[in-house]
């Protein structure tokens, strides 16, 4: 990613399509990429992807995709094939990715592996079964989505000094969990400042709340790319 283009990816974490495109509209150009979860998705699919493409946004379907290897394999196949995706999240499961990177063939649709979620710590990894620390099992899924031919990685502002050594300067780092100084952190709880996050390797940063729920949502994403270009 060169300097000039623009780090931000806005996450549309709301109820309807009405309401993503108030706030893709109120952002103009302070913004051209923009996430599409889990939620929204189960409201418009497809469908809302192929309009925010139309209006020349690039799209990050965060869907984080998990089942079994060979229908992994297929739903990456028919999103890749609309080519209105950018960015496609999937676990971080050495065998998840394999199928995604078998599902995409020749698409240009750069797929992301989840390593650990940022609204996890280490007590849910406990529960989880997990008894070694955060930062070991996402070193570890880094190297297996490396070796599977994984484009990128979601991971924590936290540990993105650390992923972006052990992946090496190709893969695309994209953090979630990244807040101003003074913004209120919501459910996340490994962050870090906009600054930080770039300042450690980051490509892309994932904002939701102090952006969409702003009363200004384009000055919002001015003031975090003025942090963020503010010399150290």
């Amino acid at each position: 990613m060169s300097k000039s283009e623009n780090p931000l990816i806005i996450a549309l974490d709301v109820e309807s399509t009405a309401e993503a495109l108030r706030l893709v509209d109120s952002i103009g150009d302070g913004a051209d990429f923009y996430k599409v979860g889990m939620e929204l998705y189960a409201v418009a699919g497809m469908d809302f992807v192929s309009q925010l493409s139309s209006l020349g946004k690039k799209v990050f379907l965060d869907l984080k995709l998990y089942d079994i290897g060979e229908t992994v394999k297929r739903a990456t196949q028919r999103i890749c094939d609309t080519g209105k995706v950018t960015f496609l999240t999937v676990h971080g499961s050495r065998t998840i990715m394999k199928a995604a990177v078998e599902g995409r063939q020749r698409s240009a649709t750069k797929l992301l592996a989840v390593t650990v979620l940022t609204s996890f710590d280490q007590e849910d990894l406990a529960d989880l079964g997990y008894l070694v620390p955060v930062s070991d099992l996402v070193e570890l899924r880094v190297k297996k989505a490396a070796e599977s031919g994984i484009d990128g990685i979601v991971c924590s502002p936290l540990e993105v000094a650390r992923v972006r050594l052990v992946g090496g300067p190709k893969l695309k780092l994209v953090t979630p969990g990244v807040r101003s100084a003074g913004a209120a952190k919501g459910d996340q709880k490994r962050v870090a400042t906009p600054a930080e996050a770039i300042r450690d390797g980051a490509d892309y940063l994932v904002i939701g709340r102090q952006v969409t729920r702003a009363a200004d949502p384009r000055a919002a994403c001015e003031q975090i790319l003025a942090e963020i270009r503010q010399p150290v």
